[in-house]
């Protein structure tokens, strides 16, 4: 019997079809769940997407990857849940609204803090709805009858519930780290939050007397600006040329402290005189080679 091509497309068009089934599904409640002793509980948290702009193909990625673990677990018979959200994402979205009223010729610093604030939530009611939006064009099987925001009004209470829990289980405690500070925002940034760039640096060579016999231990750095905050020189245990020095004293130029020289598997033999000056308040590495040694990080201001 021949086909009317008026009735039937000649090629698979997935957005109407996609759409009638996935509204078919949320309307009888498919994807919701209830306490039900009968089942055996199954849950995610999906990580939620920062409301910064659009979801990335890493997102559609991720989803679809915990979608097929949900639907799965409830083919099996599981009690699923799968609870969507959104994250304020802070600094990225303050800086994201910045630049967008940036090309309107407005600075963040001719505004009153709550106008800015309302701007910031103009901008979560959009591209947050947005991202919800495209999760469910994925055809993601959350409970959207869930849906939180990282900021909604009781998420803070129950993570300063959890912080107190933790602390009295002994889990918390207070220390010094280093962390990242960005000078515009005047705000401490996380690690995924920085912009790394490879620079072409320069070694400089400095010498350390001994402090109890004369001569002296030559130090490359491309940091000789923290010199004021080292702590210790450090070589590789199994250096053939440096490991004789270990346990001697050396003095730090300019400001004469005597410091040790110690033993630590992150010195590279084969880098400069494969002896590192260890400034634990000005280098990551660094910082934790102060702990395993029990060494106190000097800060050097304004270097």
């Amino acid at each position: 019997m021949p086909v009317d091509d008026k009735l039937v497309s000649k090629e698979y068009e997935p957005e109407e079809l996609e759409r009638k089934w996935y509204d078919w599904w949320q309307d009888r409640g498919l994807f919701h769940a209830e306490v039900d002793e009968t089942k055996e509980p199954f849950s995610i948290v999906i990580p939620p997407p920062n409301v910064t702009g659009s979801l990335h193909m890493g997102h559609a990625l991720n989803n679809t990857l915990q979608d097929i673990v949900c639907r799965y677990k409830r083919m099996k018979g599981f009690n699923v849940l799968w609870i969507p959200g959104t994250d304020h994402a802070g600094i990225a979205t303050q800086n994201v609204v910045e630049r967008e009223l940036a090309k309107k010729g407005i600075d963040r610093k001719d505004m009153t803090r709550e106008a800015f604030l309302e701007k910031v939530w103009e901008w979560k009611s959009e591209y947050g709805g947005r991202i919800i939006s495209q999760l469910k064009r994925l055809g993601a099987s959350c409970d959207w009858d869930r849906e939180r925001f990282t900021m909604d009004e009781g998420l803070s209470k129950a993570v300063r519930a959890v912080f107190v829990r933790l602390y009295k289980e002994g889990l918390i405690y207070k220390g010094k780290y280093i962390i990242n500070w960005c000078p515009r925002c005047h705000t401490a940034l996380s690690d995924l939050e920085v912009e790394h760039a490879t620079e072409r640096g320069k070694l400089y060579y400095v010498a350390y007397p001994f402090v109890e016999e004369d001569g002296f231990l030559v130090v490359a750095t491309t940091r000789p600006e923290t010199i004021l905050g080292d702590v210790a020189i450090a070589v590789h245990p199994d250096d053939s040329n440096n490991a004789k020095y270990i346990g001697k004293k050396v003095r730090v130029p300019i400001v004469d402290r005597i410091v040790p020289v110690i033993e630590d598997q992150m010195v590279d033999p084969s880098f400069g005189t494969g002896m590192v000056k260890i400034t634990p308040a000005h280098d990551p590495n660094d910082f934790l080679v102060g702990q395993r040694h029990d060494l106190e990080p000097i800060q050097v201001i304004n270097v």
